[in-house]
């Protein structure tokens, strides 16, 4: 442990070239005391470490002094592809290794580079998880993400729906998408997807898999997500919709490509703009849920039974609000 910290501390004057003791044991998470001795400690071992006093005096390295002590190991270099992401990073268990990465890449870089971390501090985050969704990691994200780095075998506990199911699989790799996290692991010849949020238990045996090393995970996941969406699509319901409507429809259609797909079946818009198109659609009630959300904009068509709840549904919003019913000699 001491021997860690004061690499990190000899690290951090390289990096920053004068730094005070305060400074350092607030960086250390130590006491001033506790880097007082780390200095002879480093002194005594040759290190050309010196004092300045002053106010805006500190502790600095002899000029020119470089340590070689910036080599990364393999899981700090694995860590660094993951420096953009210190919140994913931690919750896999990873944050002391990116810590070290960037301090050691920091300390290697030369000074007119050293204020990068900051000026992309300043300038970029990266906010993981969706609205509405506690931030907390899986219990067994960082278990799983272990297996995943050291290609171990696991026996995994899983829920699904009200009963549990235990898997012996290959971890491949962990996916976070919209702040949830996903396993994909291998089972026998093929590849499953698990949500880690629904797994109770893991078991990180000794056995290791050879990984195949044509396994894309980006590309599978990609093909996954995208079968999953169109495997949900079972209907298409016709409506007329308003340009407003047609634009909202962007943002109310839970799958992508359904949008697409309406805007490419449009018609030719009327007098008024409106078109007639068909949305592809999970079910008829999903579609209500869906096209209710863009309220006048939209006049559903087909089917009829979908079309018969949303004219109760405004015969409802029109008793709610007192609207008359309209005089047919006035339509």
């Amino acid at each position: 442990m001491r021997a860690s910290r004061l690499i990190s501390l000899l690290l951090l004057l390289q990096s920053r070239e004068t730094m005070t003791a305060t400074e350092l044991a607030r960086e250390l998470e130590v006491s001033e005391r506790t880097v007082y001795r780390d200095v002879l400690a480093l002194s005594a071992a040759g290190v050309p470490i010196y004092a300045d006093r002053g106010r805006a005096g500190g502790y600095r390295l002899l000029g020119g002094y470089r340590t070689r002590l910036t080599g990364l190991n393999r899981d700090e270099a694995e860590a660094l592809f993951l420096a953009g992401l210190p919140g994913p990073a931690g919750d896999m268990g990873l944050a002391d290794a990116v810590a070290a990465a960037e301090l050691k890449v920091l300390a290697a870089l030369p000074p007119s580079l050293r204020d990068a971390p900051a000026r992309t501090g300043q300038r970029f985050h990266l906010d993981v998880p969706g609205w509405f969704r506690a931030a907390e990691p899986p219990p067994w994200l960082a278990d799983l993400a272990r297996a995943v780095w050291r290609d171990r075998v696991v026996e995994l506990r899983y829920r699904r729906g009200e009963r549990e199911v235990t898997r012996s699989l290959q971890p491949y790799g962990l996916v976070l998408k919209s702040g949830v996290w996903y396993l994909v692991g291998r089972v026998g010849d093929g590849y499953r997807t698990y949500r880690v949020d629904r797994v109770v238990g893991v078991e990180v045996g000794e056995a290791t898999f050879d990984r195949d090393e044509g396994f894309d995970l980006g590309g599978y996941w990609r093909e996954q997500a995208e079968a999953f969406l169109r495997s949900m699509i079972n209907e298409r319901v016709t409506v007329r919709l308003s340009p407003a409507g047609l634009r909202a429809l962007r943002w109310a259609a839970e799958a992508p490509f359904a949008y697409e797909e309406a805007v490419a079946a449009a018609g030719e818009p009327d007098g008024q703009g409106w078109v007639v198109t068909l949305v592809p659609v999970e079910s008829v009630p999903v579609a209500y849920d869906v096209l209710l959300r863009l309220g006048p904009e939209v006049e559903v068509l087909d089917p009829p039974e979908l079309r018969e709840r949303f004219v109760e549904a405004a015969r409802r919003s029109a008793d709610l609000y007192g609207v008359p019913p309209a005089d047919p000699d006035q339509r």
